[in-house]
C-alpha cells in the first residue's frame, strides 16, 4: 500500500523501530495496538512488588532526580504551591526539569514513565509568566446572556458552562508548555459556608452551578466520545501507531484532570478547614456528591480525597465511601490520590502512626500517595504492609492497574518525553483575552444608585479628574489571590498582568487625569476637584486553613478607606475576595457596588465593564450575608435573610440611556426596570 507524503528518511526510521520491534522480545504492555486493559494486565503481570508500590509513590520534585526515580521506580512527581525549577523559569526550564525525572524513571527495568502533577487551579498558576484566570468562585458567577435587554425573563438563567471548556483548554495548552501533563484541578466542593479558607475554590454553595462547571474537566482533558465507557477515565490522545505511521505528531495538548477533594469538604463545621462535615446520607449525596457524578460521566482521569472527615472518619481511610461508593457504585476507574501529607494525618497528631496511617489509607482505596517527601518510609512500610498480607496484593494490583489505565489512556507510554512545541502557548495572548472576558462575566453588580432615575454606572471616561483608592487597585498578587506563584499568593507584581488601577488608565486614556492614593485624607480631595472615586478593597491572598476567617471582614484601612472617600465623592466600590465579606454598614455610603471576587491578571476586564464597553452579566452563585452571625447561611434555609440572595445581580445595557437589572431569590425572580434594587433589609 502506497504512503503517500512520506521522506525515504522517515521510512528508513520507521523501518529501523519495526526490525528493532521484531528482534526485541515482544511486549504486549509497549504495543499501542493492544486494548488497554490488555496492556495493564500485560504490565501488571512483569512488575516486581518494588516495582508496583513505586507506582503508587507520589513525590514532591525538591526530593526528586533522575537517580531516585530509577531505584525506587517512583511512579509520580509534583509541585507543590511555589516548587519550581528557578524563580520565574521559562517554559524550557520547567521542561528540562521534568525530562530530566522521566529518563530516569524510563531507564528503569520496565520502561514505566511517571506522570507529573501540579496545581494549575486557575490557569497555569505556579508558573511565572502564564495566564492567570478568575478562581472559581468568580467563574460560578458567569452566566450565559439574555436576548432580552430590558427584563430577565422568570426563569433561572443558565450559567456558562461553555466558558469553563474554554478555560480548561486553555490550562491545558499553558500546562503542556512546562511539559506537565496533569493538574490537580478542577475543585468541585460545594462550598456551605464562606468562613471556610477554600470557599473561593468553589464554583458555589449551589451543586447544580458545580455540576455544570464540571464542563472545565472537558477542556483539560477533551470530548469524550459517543459511547464512551462511564467511569473509565478519557484523556484525548490520538493513537500514537498510527501517528508514527502518518509521521503527525500526538495530541498532546490535553491534560489528566483531578475532581476534588472528596467528599463532603465544602461543609464542614463552621467552615473549618479539614474539620468534620456532620450530615445525613440523603445530604451527602444530594449536595456534596453531586458534581462528582457529573465528572465520572465526563471522564475524569483522577479523583483526589479529602482532608477532612464525614461524621468523624476521616476521608483518607473511609472505606465506605472511597471504595464502596466512588469506587464500587459509581464505578470510577481512573485512580484516587491522597492529598498532600493525607494519610499523614488520618491520625491525630499528624504522622503518630505512620505504618498505621499507610494500611488505613491504602486498604481506604486510595491508589497513590502524596507523600510528598518521606518517600522511603512510604515504600518500606507498605512492602512490609503487604509481606505481612495486611495490605492484600490484590489491593495493591487495583491500585497499580488503575494508574497504568491513566498512563496508557493519555498516550505516556509513547510519549514521555516532552519538548517545546507548546512553549509559545504560556501566557498566549488570546488566552489572555479569554481571562478578560471571564472577568467581566464573573463581575456582579450589587448596588447601582440610590434611585431609579440616579444611576451611577457605567462610568464616563472623559472626566475632569477621576480618584482611585484603596489597597486592592494596584497590587497584581491581592488581583490574583491564594495559589498564585506561590501558595499562599503573595503582594505586588508578582507575574506579568494588568492591575486595576492601570486598566483605569488604559480605559480612559490621557485626556481624563488619574489620582492614586492607597488610603487618601480629606486634604488630597480638597484640594483637587474630582469628578468621582473609584475605591478597591477586599481581602489579602491566603489559601487553605490560613484563609479560615470568623470575621470576614475587609483588609485594613479598607474600611476607613471608603467611609472617607465615599463621604466626599461619589463613587464605586470594587470588593476584591475569595468571598462575600462585612459590606453592610458601608453600603449607603456607596453610589455603586461591585463584587469582582479573584480576577486574575486580566484587570482590564474590571474597566471594560465600570466604563460600559460591557455591561454586567454576573449573578452571586453564593447568598451574601448581612452579618457573619447569620452564618453558614445557604438558600433554601429557614433562618434565610441574607443582604443579596443567591442569583442576585443587576444588569445594565450600556447602549441605552437607561438600564435594565433583576433581583433573583431561587428560581422566582424580582423584576427591576432601570438597574434599580434595594438590599434586604
Amino acid at each position: 500500500m502506497a504512503c503517500p507524503n512520506v521522506s525515504w528518511g522517515c521510512l528508513l526510521l520507521l523501518l529501523l523501530c519495526f526490525a528493532w520491534m521484531g528482534d526485541a522480545e515482544y511486549a504486549k504492555y509497549k504495543d499501542p495496538k493492544q486494548p488497554v486493559n490488555t496492556r495493564i494486565k500485560d504490565l501488571i503481570g512483569r512488575m516486581t512488588l518494588a516495582e508496583k508500590i513505586g507506582q503508587m509513590t507520589q513525590i514532591e520534585r525538591s526530593v526528586a532526580s533522575a537517580d531516585v526515580m530509577k531505584n525506587y521506580f517512583i511512579g509520580s512527581i509534583l509541585s507543590g504551591g511555589g516548587s519550581v525549577p528557578a524563580p520565574q523559569a521559562t517554559p524550557a526550564m520547567w521542561i528540562n526539569m521534568v525530562n530530566e525525572f522521566q529518563k530516569g524513571a524510563l531507564a528503569t527495568r520496565l520502561g514505566i514513565p511517571m506522570i507529573y502533577g501540579i496545581d494549575a487551579v486557575h490557569g497555569n498558576n505556579n508558573v511565572y509568566n502564564a495566564t492567570i484566570f478568575p478562581h472559581n468562585v468568580g467563574l460560578g458567577a458567569t452566566r450565559q446572556l439574555s436576548n432580552n435587554i430590558h427584563f430577565i425573563q422568570c426563569k433561572r438563567m443558565a450559567v456558562d458552562p461553555d466558558l469553563v471548556k474554554r478555560i480548561g483548554e486553555a490550562t491545558a495548552l499553558e500546562v503542556r508548555a512546562t511539559g506537565i501533563p496533569y493538574t490537580f484541578a478542577p475543585c468541585i466542593a460545594v462550598c456551605r459556608d464562606p468562613r471556610w479558607g477554600r470557599c473561593y475554590e468553589s464554583y458555589s454553595e449551589d451543586h447544580k452551578i458545580v455540576q455544570q462547571m464540571t464542563d472545565i474537566i472537558l477542556g483539560l482533558q477533551g470530548e469524550i466520545p459517543v459511547n464512551h465507557t462511564k467511569g473509565v477515565p478519557y484523556v484525548a490522545n490520538l493513537n500514537a501507531f498510527y501517528l508514527m505511521y502518518q509521521l503527525m505528531d500526538s495530541n498532546r495538548n490535553k491534560v489528566a484532570a483531578c475532581a476534588k477533594h472528596f467528599v463532603g469538604d465544602g461543609g464542614t463545621h463552621n467552615g473549618i478547614n479539614e474539620n468534620n462535615t456532620i450530615i445525613d446520607e440523603h445530604g451527602l449525596l444530594g449536595i456534596h456528591m453531586p458534581p462528582y457524578y457529573d465528572s465520572i460521566i465526563k471522564g475524569v482521569a483522577t479523583v483526589m480525597v479529602s482532608y477532612s472527615s464525614v461524621n468523624g472518619e476521616k476521608m483518607h481511610a473511609n472505606h465506605d465511601l472511597v471504595t464502596g461508593y466512588l469506587k464500587s457504585k459509581l464505578h470510577f476507574r481512573g485512580f484516587v490520590i491522597s492529598d498532600w501529607l493525607g494519610i499523614d494525618r488520618i491520625t491525630s497528631p499528624a504522622g503518630a502512626n505512620y505504618t498505621y496511617s499507610v494500611q488505613a489509607g491504602v486498604n481506604a482505596g486510595i491508589d497513590m500517595v502524596m507523600v510528598p517527601f518521606n518517600y522511603t518510609e512510604f515504600i518500606e512500610d507498605a512492602t512490609s504492609l503487604v509481606n505481612k498480607r495486611i495490605i492484600s496484593m490484590s489491593r495493591i494490583d487495583d491500585a497499580v492497574s488503575r494508574i497504568l489505565r491513566v498512563k496508557f489512556t493519555m498516550g505516556l507510554f509513547e510519549n514521555p518525553l516532552a519538548d517545546l512545541s507548546f512553549a509559545d502557548q504560556l501566557g498566549k495572548k488570546e488566552h489572555r483575552e479569554l481571562a478578560r472576558e471571564a472577568v467581566r462575566k464573573s463581575l456582579v453588580l450589587l448596588k447601582n444608585g440610590n434611585t431609579p432615575n440616579q444611576q451611577f454606572l457605567p462610568l464616563p471616561k472623559k472626566a475632569s479628574k477621576i480618584l482611585v483608592a484603596g489597597s486592592h487597585a494596584s497590587n497584581l498578587g491581592y488581583q490574583c489571590g491564594g495559589w498564585s506563584i506561590q501558595w499562599m499568593g503573595g503582594s505586588g507584581d508578582i507575574t506579568a498582568g494588568t492591575t486595576i488601577l492601570d486598566a483605569i488608565k488604559s480605559t480612559v486614556g490621557d485626556a481624563t487625569p488619574v489620582v492614586y492614593s492607597e488610603n487618601p485624607d480629606d486634604s488630597l480631595m480638597k484640594k483637587n476637584e474630582f469628578s468621582f472615586a473609584i475605591v478597591v478593597v477586599g481581602e489579602p491572598p491566603y489559601a487553605e486553613t490560613v484563609g479560615d476567617n470568623t470575621d470576614l471582614t475587609i483588609l485594613d484601612p479598607g474600611p476607613d478607606t471608603i467611609r472617607t472617600v465615599c463621604s466626599a465623592l461619589k463613587c464605586a466600590v470594587v470588593v476584591v475576595s475569595g468571598r462575600p465579606v462585612v459590606i453592610e454598614p458601608y453600603l449607603p455610603l456607596m453610589e455603586a457596588l461591585v463584587a469582582a471576587w479573584l480576577p486574575g491578571t486580566e484587570g482590564q476586564g474590571i474597566a471594560d465593564v465600570l466604563f460600559g464597553d460591557y455591561g454586567f452579566t454576573g449573578k452571586l452563585s453564593r447568598t451574601w450575608f448581612k452579618s457573619v452571625d447569620q452564618l453558614p447561611m445557604n438558600f433554601g434555609d429557614p433562618h434565610y435573610d441574607p443582604l443579596f440572595t443567591l442569583g442576585f445581580g443587576l444588569a445594565i445595557n450600556s447602549s441605552q440611556p437607561g438600564f435594565s437589572g433583576t433581583r433573583s431569590r431561587g428560581d422566582k425572580k424580582e423584576i427591576t426596570v432601570l438597574g434599580h434594587q434595594k438590599p434586604r433589609r
